[in-house]
């Protein structure tokens, strides 16, 4: 009897096959990311207990091996940190408070100086364009707090995941040791090393990003801020600030704070002084891109700069600003995973082959 002849060629069947495991995955995706924004309340605690925990472990893991009981280490870990975000939020929203009427006047004065220098006809009035912003700022705040109850309640919620992060932050540090073995628990039968393998390659990505970012964005806000205060720019003190929140976004962070150091230096300090500050801003920018990055993050997971865009905009379409601070940790996540899977599937090839 002959063989029957196939309905699609072969090339139509592969085709068919890797589209029915891209929307197979493009499903669990979109169900997985409807799930974390239905259930925010829940899961934002989390991801930031997960990122405190990766910048903080290794302080968490020396105290450990100085004979510090594990709960009393995690306790100081914590209390660290607390002192550490309170102290940098203060320093950071002091500098911005204390300069940022500076920093707006030298900002509507940029506005000016481009309508008088480039005679800009039919623009507005930088006046009329800071009374409009001043508006659109009034409306958005009482649009967003909605009367006292709103807002309230909007600051509770904030605190009360504040503390449930750092709550959540001393179990992860004080359990850390028992993760393999719940990987071993949950994981399919005979998949136990696989899935703590991927677990553990996850974790050092997103550890390795969050101290790294942390040590580059102290290290171009310090630069930044010294090269400022040497060109005598008004507010030096709370741009560097901005740079320093700022590089936590990469790249958008990076040129929406240098931009504005930039235009700040125009308004107040002339043509010349800006062009000084910029050399700055490129200079830093420099050296954190062939310096700092390759040397700070070689053992993490590198990313090409168009798959971190892309993160940072689908993370701001999903859950805005805490979405892109989020989204290039989750990346560097599943990266990590893709290349421990990528590592495990070779070495098997290799086992088969010998």
């Amino acid at each position: 009897m002959p063989s029957r002849k196939p309905l699609l060629p072969e090339s139509a069947r592969r085709t068919a096959a890797w589209c029915g495991v891209l929307l197979l995955v493009a499903g669990v995706a979109a169900v997985a990311v409807w799930l974390c924004v239905a259930l925010k309340a829940a899961v934002s605690p989390v991801l930031l207990a997960l990122l405190g925990t990766a910048l903080l472990g290794p302080v968490h893991r020396w105290l450990t091996d100085h004979r510090v009981n594990r709960s009393l280490a995690a306790v100081l870990t914590c209390a660290a940190l607390v002192a550490v975000v309170g102290g940098a939020g203060y320093v950071v929203v002091t500098a911005l408070i204390d300069t940022g009427d500076q920093i707006v006047a030298s900002l509507k004065d940029t506005a000016q100086w481009v309508i008088d220098h480039f005679d800009v006809g039919g623009a507005a009035d930088p006046d009329d364009l800071a009374d409009n912003l001043r508006g659109f700022v009034e409306k958005f705040g009482a649009s967003a707090a909605g009367g006292l109850l709103t807002g309230l309640s909007l600051l509770a919620t904030l605190v009360a995941t504040a503390v449930l992060a750092l709550l959540l932050t001393f179990f992860f540090l004080r359990d850390s040791h028992r993760a393999a073995h719940l990987a071993h628990v949950v994981a399919p039968r005979g998949t136990g090393d696989l899935v703590e393998a991927m677990g553990r390659r996850a974790f050092e990505a997103v550890q390795g990003f969050m101290r790294g970012t942390t040590f580059i964005a102290l290290i171009d806000a310090v630069c930044i801020t010294v090269g400022l205060l040497i060109l005598r720019v008004p507010g030096a003190v709370g741009l560097g600030a901005l740079v320093f929140v700022g590089a936590y976004i990469p790249y958008l962070g990076a040129f929406a704070s240098g931009a504005v150091s930039v235009l700040v230096a125009l308004a107040d300090r002339g043509f010349a002084i800006a062009l000084w500050a910029l050399g700055v801003v490129l200079a830093v920018q420099v050296l954190e891109g062939h310096v700092l990055q390759p040397v700070i993050q070689s053992r993490t997971v590198q990313m090409h700069p168009a798959a971190i865009l892309i993160a940072l905009t689908a993370g701001a379409s999903v859950a805005g600003l805490l979405g892109m601070l989020l989204a290039v940790p989750f990346c560097a996540a599943v990266f990590g995973v893709i290349g421990e899977l990528r590592r495990g599937r070779a070495g098997l090839e290799g086992t088969d082959v010998g």
